[in-house]
């Protein structure tokens, strides 16, 4: 039989099939939803519109940081050294670039090890502070920071996250046992972080980190009566620091009795409605260069000049829709240490957003607090990726989990 060649021996040889890797999960095509990679499952559990959102607003920040840039680098330059009127927005852009990978990288923790990070991390800052008082760098007659030009660092700037987290985590032991006495030592933590707080002084931070604390209990679920008597010992502290703190006092009497120096607060407010509702254009403000710290304090007011009141509006309905979404999330959430972790995280971010926007629009007596993810700030925006990523953590869900609301006792007896 003449025949051809044997087909089995023509054939291309066949690849060697190798083992799969014990390290490999995926199951499908990547970002699929089968995909069950670390990088698959962030992607199918992470709050995608929240992302958007925080995504957005960092972009409006650095439109709005290259606004105000002219105006403090014009200030800052002298005859010898001139810097680029853009000069900010370089460096903002530059942390922009470190800050979102450190906040996708921390999103990216499962609960449990974002919790441990989060301890772990406000005990080395709690030490830190410790040191600012003897060995901080002081800048306009306070010192708060550690360590000089970029390696310059603020620790309570980057013990705010950590600090809910550790409250919350505090806090939840509460139902472990009724007669454990948390809320008592989470006092006495918040104190003690209050009173290094004044040390530097920093009145601002302070009322932060005790509304959240203030904001946590009250989601515990302390009596009112308690919390009345807590209530009233922090009007009683506001109250003593107009006395004993003169720079409190100062801007008390600026805006409770338009008394002293007001220049500051009536510059924001002039620059803040110069550009009328739609705003003069991009680049065009000229009231901005009589404000001061117009990149970071003010940068509001920078806002309402170049891009109109409804430009302010629209950042206004931004953080507000970036608190809506977590607490919807949270609505279908039952762990009782997520809950106070998350609404201590998102108190910190709205109270800071609602402080410098009425600081603005002179609501609110002058606090030297930076807008989230707008105004410039290394530190600033370091530490408020690395909560919001916390946050992006702490809401995670599986898709497909069974969920219970916590709604649905609301209606029973």
């Amino acid at each position: 039989m003449n025949g051809g060649p044997d087909p089995i021996e023509t054939a291309a040889p066949l690849r060697p099939i190798l083992p799969k890797s014990r390290f490999s999960k995926r199951r499908g095509p990547m970002l699929s939803r089968a995909d069950s990679s670390p990088l698959g499952l962030w992607y199918w559990e992470i709050d995608r519109l929240l992302l958007l959102l925080m995504s957005v607003l960092i972009a409006v920040g650095l439109v709005a940081v290259a606004a105000a840039s002219p105006v403090s680098a014009q200030k800052l330059s002298s005859g010898k050294d001139v810097l680029s009127p853009l000069y900010f927005f370089y460096r903002q852009l530059a942390w922009v670039c470190v800050g979102v990978p450190v906040m996708l990288a921390i999103s990216m923790m499962p609960k449990h090890v974002a919790r441990r990070f989060a301890i772990y991390a406000a005990g080395l800052f709690v030490v830190l502070m410790m040191l600012v008082p003897i060995v901080g760098t002081e800048v306009n007659g306070a010192k708060r920071w550690l360590g000089s030009g970029v390696m310059r660092l603020q620790p309570s700037e980057f013990l705010k996250p950590f600090f809910a987290i550790t409250l919350a985590w505090i806090l939840s032991l509460r139902m472990k046992g009724e007669n454990l006495p948390v809320v008592w030592f989470s006092l006495g933590f918040t104190a003690f972080v209050g009173a290094m707080l004044m040390l530097q002084p920093d009145l601002g931070q302070t009322v932060i980190f005790v509304a959240t604390w203030f904001v946590m209990v009250l989601i515990a679920g302390l009596p009112f009566r308690i919390l009345g008597l807590m209530g009233g010992a922090g009007l009683a502290s506001l109250v003593a620091a107009y006395f004993f703190y003169p720079v409190a006092q100062k801007r008390i009497n600026i805006w409770l009795f338009d008394t002293g120096d007001s220049f500051q607060v009536d510059r924001a407010h002039a620059t803040l409605t110069a550009g009328g509702i739609f705003g003069t254009g991009p680049g065009a403000g000229l009231a901005k260069f009589k404000l001061p710290e117009a990149h970071t304090d003010y940068i509001f007011s920078v806002i309402g000049e170049e891009f109109g009141l409804i430009a302010c509006l629209a950042i206004l309905a931004l953080y507000a829709a970036i608190i809506i979404c977590v607490l919807i999330r949270l609505l279908e959430e039952e762990d009782n240490f997520l809950i106070l972790a998350v609404s201590g995280l998102i108190a910190q971010f709205g109270g800071q957003a609602v402080i410098n926007m009425a600081v603005n629009t002179q609501l609110f007596p002058s606090k030297g607090m930076t807008l989230p993810f707008i105004s410039y700030g290394g530190s600033s925006f370091l530490a408020l990726s690395i909560g919001m990523g916390l946050l992006l953590s702490l809401t995670r869900r599986n898709p497909y989990a069974a969920r219970i609301s916590m709604t649905r006792s609301w209606n029973r007896k």
